[in-house]
């Protein structure tokens, strides 16, 4: 092992890179998003798209952050940076900034709960399914959150404290648990009357429903977002495998072992939807169905109500933290491959910026709408940066990465690499996939996203707008692109002149 090797770490099994890296992608959307899209999309209509997303868009673009971290041995921007120049680091950047953000919501949704965990075994039962809605808004309006968050926070610089060590000792724990906690939801729920016709709803193919545009593009959006593709995460991960690593294997594997984790969330998630009767709604999204939706239904458990509530609670928060750790892990191992700063100032960095975004989206304020208090300030912000740095940014630069790698660096040189250490072999119909088709499928996504905002930029339609903050859209919208484009224009900025300062010494 070099002493580079040493300085970033390496994991120490096999089994520890696969259960962080699927502990990465496994997270808070795998439990209740895959659910809310199905059910929106007409339940088993949306798996042939599923799986179409899955082989032709998840595993390929899994195997190329795979290969680009093994093979470059570097976080993201600096391996774009060695591949594909300036360029592809720009975008690297760009993608971490982006990372830094949802790390900062994404522990602030953990937060919250985090906090209807401690409330599960009191007033969240006390009268069923009707008291969950005002006990979850009751959440949201108290300081109770911002409190977590610092605690959650907290548990993430301890989780990354020894980066690779500490990582893998963490998914070691949490992965088999969250296993475990979803197998227990899933029997109880087919247990329960009715529940295997949820089941048979969500398996059960509609085709007129496949003929509809909306449930391909939700699929594929679904799979990007799943498997944790385009925040350097997993470039970061496989950084730190050794050498010899088999990363062709390793790509299905974690590929596997989340898309499986997903669809026994769905059995869980539909078969206690069906058994009380509940329906989300067609806008239901992750919070609603996670937070709202599925506790109503455990509230009208016939038993162990408090104990399955509290159960579905813990199982959010640490598949949330193991999603977490590896989103905060992305930009503070591109500091430290920038900076060569030891790890404990890039993770006080990153805390000092990181924590206090975090408490701005718990702000418990109300803010009015027609006169009534609706939303609270942090989730009217949270919502409207998710929908850039969240709803863009990842498919922005899974297409960059596609193009860059693809034509820049060479997808048969990539592709011949893998192949030299990998029991599957990639052939020729590989380099296609990435150069052409894959970027294909991620504009056309992006395109109807963008025909979308020209309709109505988001946050500004009639039923959004909040009382004298109809600049609150245009000002986020600024606040993001001004941080994601200037901070990284800067930062490769920096490793242009520190180039030529070189350059310069030597000549």
């Amino acid at each position: 092992m070099s002493s580079g090797e040493s300085r970033r770490g390496l994991w120490g099994s096999k089994l520890g890179f696969v259960l962080a890296a699927s502990g990465s992608a496994i997270g808070l959307g795998n439990i209740v998003f895959f659910g809310a899209n199905a059910y929106r999309y007409g339940g088993g209509a949306f798996y042939v798209p599923y799986f179409v997303a899955l082989f032709l868009l998840g595993i390929p673009m899994m195997i190329v952050e795979f290969g680009l971290g093994k093979t470059q041995r570097r976080s993201f921007p600096a391996s774009m940076r060695k591949a594909c120049g300036a360029g592809g680091e720009f975008f690297g950047w760009w993608s971490q900034i982006n990372a830094l953000f949802i790390g900062m919501y994404y522990i602030t949704i953990l937060s919250w709960a985090a906090s209807m965990l401690m409330k599960a075994f009191g007033p969240l039962l006390e009268d069923g399914r009707a008291s969950v809605g005002p006990t979850f808004g009751a959440t949201l309006a108290s300081w109770t959150p911002a409190a977590f968050v610092v605690v959650l926070w907290g548990l993430n610089m301890v989780f990354l404290s020894k980066g690779t060590k500490t990582i893998e000792r963490t998914a070691k724990i949490f992965v088999p648990l969250m296993w475990v906690f979803m197998i227990v939801l899933v029997v109880r729920g087919l247990s329960l009357d009715n529940g295997f016709q949820g089941v048979w709803y969500l398996f059960t193919p509609n085709f007129d429903g496949i003929l509809d545009f909306s449930v391909w593009r939700g699929a594929f959006s679904q799979m990007f977002f799943s498997l944790s593709l385009g925040l350097g995460t997993m470039v970061a991960y496989s950084s730190y495998l050794p050498k010899k690593s088999d990363v062709i294997t390793n790509a299905g594997m974690v590929s596997f072992l989340n898309c499986s984790f997903e669809f026994i969330a769905g059995v869980a998630i539909f078969s206690i939807l069906f058994a009380f009767s509940l329906y989300p709604g067609s806008s239901t999204g992750t919070l609603g169905m996670s937070l709202v939706v599925i506790p109503s239904g455990i509230a009208e458990f016939p038993a162990a109500q408090a104990v399955f509530a509290g159960l579905f609670f813990f199982l959010l928060v640490i598949a949330g933290l193991t999603s977490s750790i590896s989103i905060l892990e992305a930009p503070i191992s591109a500091i430290r491959d920038k900076f060569a700063w030891p790890r404990g100032k890039v993770l006080a960095l990153i805390a000092l910026i990181g924590l206090p975004g975090s408490l701005v989206f718990a702000l418990p304020m109300m803010l009015d709408r027609g006169g009534e208090p609706t939303q609270t300030t942090g989730l009217t912000l949270l919502d409207l940066l998710d929908h850039w740095a969240f709803g863009y940014s990842l498919l922005i630069v899974g297409l960059t990465e596609a193009l860059y790698i693809g034509w820049g660096y060479g997808i048969s040189r990539l592709r011949n690499e893998l192949n030299a250490t990998s029991f599957l072999k990639l052939g020729p119909w590989f380099d296609w996939l990435i150069k052409l088709v894959i970027p294909v499928v991620i504009s056309v996504v992006l395109i109807f996203n963008v025909l979308g905002e020209i309709g109505a930029f988001y946050g500004t339609k009639e039923s959004q707008l909040f009382d004298g903050l109809n600049w609150l859209p245009f000002a986020v919208f600024i606040f993001w692109a001004i941080a994601t484009f200037g901070g990284a224009s800067v930062l490769t900025r920096l490793t242009q002149a520190k180039e030529e300062g070189i350059e310069r010494v030597e000549s």
